[in-house]
């Protein structure tokens, strides 16, 4: 049956609104960080980095020893330096493919976009931390420990109690200081530095008696820095899990399964281990503070 003239003219204008509704239909935004990424993604030299055809490396100034040497990360010398570039090479990308850059230690797990693909700095992995940042698994298996002077009544404690009536300090914004507040819990409100360089200051003039960070450095002190105190001990690992350094990663990172895979196989191989045992060879055993 033919159609008169005004139902031709309904067809045709439903078509055209139809084809319309469609033109204008928004496309859903394909966003950073909405789908992890691909095995494809993660072929050698060829990771969505900030810097295309780069890897871009964040650490603190100064660089210290043994994690670094001669404040100088892109050398290579150094646990965390060695450990950058085994990295690097792992994901593809050559010594002079990697470019460094200076990220103070607070900054590189503060909420915000990131302008480096990883961060190594001596940043444990935490719950609170994973709110605002992305880690790798970690490289580096740490506790924490207690330097003092040798003519410092700390110099003397075997236990956790023993350090409740000193005064401590300790890096803001680290596990360090986390340790001395939730375990230790001493008498004193403990002294917080903006970085360890003034926390060593204040113990070398007697500002506080004792000061927590990481086992190695803590050797690194004693051995090269502050020669007139020790490794008074260590404290026990307390949560069932060891404390780790990792990687930090921005939070929609798309290269942090890359990142994470390439740390997993050098711990795999034994090059974390070789590489500990090379930079990190001073921080031997110290007694535990129960």
């Amino acid at each position: 049956m033919p159609l008169d003239n005004r139902t031709v003219r309904l067809a045709l204008c439903s078509t055209v609104v139809l084809a319309a509704t469609a033109a204008c239909t928004p496309e859903p935004e394909n966003r950073a960080g909405d789908k992890p990424a691909t095995a494809s993604s993660c072929a050698p030299g060829k990771l969505a980095t900030v810097a295309s055809g780069k890897l871009t490396v964040g650490t603190d100034k100064p660089a210290y020893a043994p994690w670094f040497q001669d404040d100088d990360p892109a050398n290579g010398k150094g646990f965390e330096s060695a450990v950058a570039y085994a990295v690097a090479k792992q994901l593809g990308y050559e010594k002079s493919q990697v470019a460094w850059r200076t990220v103070p230690f607070n900054s590189s797990f503060a909420p915000g976009a990131k302008k480096f693909d990883f961060d190594i700095n001596q940043v444990s992995i935490s719950e609170a931390r994973k709110k605002a940042v992305a880690f790798s698994s970690g490289y580096y298996d740490v506790r924490q420990a207690v330097v003092a002077l040798k003519s410092s009544k700390a110099a003397k404690a075997k236990t956790v109690a023993d350090l409740e009536g000193v005064k401590l300090g300790a890096q803001v914004g680290t596990t360090s200081l986390d340790f001395i507040n939730d375990l230790v819990k001493p008498d004193q409100k403990p002294a917080v530095y903006q970085k360890n360089d003034f926390a060593k200051s204040a113990l070398k003039n007697g500002q506080v008696d004792a000061i927590v960070v990481d086992l190695p450095t803590a050797f690194y002190i004693t051995g090269a820095e502050v020669t007139d105190a020790k490794v008074v001990g260590q404290f026990d690992n307390t949560g069932g899990t060891p404390e780790q350094f990792g990687l930090v990663l921005d939070k929609e990172s798309k290269v942090t399964s890359c990142v994470t895979g390439a740390v997993d196989s050098l711990r795999k191989d034994g090059t974390l281990a070789s590489l500990e045992k090379k930079w990190l060879s001073e921080a031997v055993d110290a007694p535990v503070l129960k």
